[in-house]
C-alpha cells in the first residue's frame, strides 16, 4: 500500500460553495447572503446571546448571590432503617456510625430521622432527633441522648 492509494470516504468531502461568480451559477449577486441588513455585510455578525436588540434573558432574570446563608448547617442525615445493622452494638454514637461506614463523615452534626424500624434496645447518641425517631427508639425499649452541638458563627 501507497499513500497514493489513500482515499477519503465517499461523500466524506464537499466542495467548497464558489459564491459571485455570476447569476447563472445560482450562487450570483447577493452570495446567498439574502437582501440587506447586518447578515449581509462582511465582517459582520452577532454575538452570542444577541436577541436583536430586546433586553436579553441574562439581564432579564434575577442576579442570584452564590453565597446567600454561609452559616447554614450541613446536617448528616441517619435513617433508623440505617442502624439495624448495628444490633450488635448497645451504644451508638456519630464515632460508631464513621467507623461502621453507615455514613461518610459527621459534618455539623448527625440528625437521626424515624423511617424504619428499630427492634432492638440501644443507646442513640446524636445531635438531633425527630419526634418520631424518639417515639420509636423509646418504645423499643431503647434511649436517645442528644450531643451538644458545634457553634458555626
Amino acid at each position: 500500500m501507497k499513500l497514493i492509494d489513500l482515499k477519503s470516504a465517499k461523500g466524506s468531502r464537499r466542495k467548497a460553495k464558489e459564491v459571485g461568480r455570476g447569476r447563472a451559477s445560482g450562487h450570483g449577486k447577493t452570495c446567498c447572503r439574502g437582501n440587506n441588513g447586518q447578515g449581509q455585510r462582511s465582517g459582520g455578525g452577532k454575538r452570542p446571546g444577541f436577541e436583536g436588540g430586546q433586553t436579553p434573558l441574562y439581564r432579564r432574570l434575577p442576579k442570584f448571590q452564590t453565597n446567600e446563608r454561609p452559616n447554614r448547617r450541613s446536617w448528616t442525615i441517619v435513617n433508623l432503617r440505617d442502624l439495624e445493622r448495628l444490633s450488635a452494638c448497645k451504644e451508638i454514637t456519630p464515632q460508631v456510625l464513621v467507623e461502621k461506614g453507615i455514613i461518610d463523615g459527621i459534618n455539623d452534626g448527625v440528625r437521626v430521622l424515624g423511617e424504619g424500624e428499630l427492634k432492638f434496645q440501644v443507646v442513640i447518641k446524636a445531635h438531633y432527633f425527630t419526634q418520631t425517631a424518639k417515639d420509636k427508639i423509646e418504645s423499643s425499649g431503647g434511649k436517645w441522648e442528644v450531643i451538644g452541638v458545634k457553634s458555626k458563627l
